[in-house]
């Protein structure tokens, strides 16, 4: 097989498992949409939700309700897995303005999953750091490893697969632009696959021995 054709063939592989990781995620969000419509929605939520529409803010045309999408968020980013106290979903925040809802849009997208690859390497430090005197590093290579936590986080946006918002609102301006906010939610199995595959990149570089620790250390 030449290198062109295991090139093509890791690519497609690729493709396929972040197509397979996307359907995952999108399914267990689905569930819980439908969960969540046949509850009513908090007092606190539906306040929140008044004030961003006194604000400007509205939904597309076909979209959840703001204050259901608001619900869904409030609850997913505060469910916790029991064993390891690790957030279930990871969550990403940011808005952006352009000339087209389209444009808007897709610069919020961006900017909001380059927040969520900073709370991923910031949840996934945290673990390293309460875990790392428990695997008999010493300073010198803790500090190693919170380094390349904190180095990894292009990498680790440039790994995560395919996103879904979980609230998606716009606004419009009197000179025709939008402005498009939205959150965006990652399952943390993926969310640390990621971090896992972009740290030991980074750890690497530093010590072949640190990285081949890696398992033993994040416990994952």
């Amino acid at each position: 097989m030449t290198a062109i054709m295991l090139f093509a063939f890791s690519t497609f592989c690729n493709a396929q498992d972040d197509y397979k990781e996307f359907m995952k995620e999108r399914k267990e969000i689905s569930k819980f949409t439908k969960d969540q419509l046949r509850e009513k929605v908090s007092k606190s939520t539906q306040k929140e939700a008044k004030k961003l529409q006194k604000e400007g803010w509205k939904v597309s045309p076909g979209a959840l309700p703001l204050d259901k999408q608001l619900e869904r968020a409030y609850q997913m980013q505060y469910e916790l897995d029991m064993e390891t106290g690790f957030p279930k979903y990871i969550q990403g925040t940011a808005s952006s303005v352009g000339g087209s809802y389209d444009a808007a849009k897709m610069q919020a997208m961006n900017l909001a999953k380059i927040e969520l690859a900073g709370n991923i390497a910031t949840e996934v430090g945290a673990l390293i750091d309460s875990r790392a005197s428990n695997n008999d590093l010493g300073q010198t290579e803790a500090e190693s490893v919170s380094k390349s936590v904190m180095a990894a986080k292009s990498l680790i946006q440039q790994k995560i697969g395919r996103t879904i918002p979980i609230v998606e609102v716009y606004r419009d301006f009197k000179n025709k632009n939008k402005e498009v906010r939205v959150i965006i939610l990652y399952n943390s199995e993926m969310a640390k696959a990621a971090a896992k595959e972009a740290i030991r990149e980074e750890m690497t570089k530093q010590s072949d021995k640190l990285a081949d620790q890696l398992d033993e250390i994040l416990g994952f």
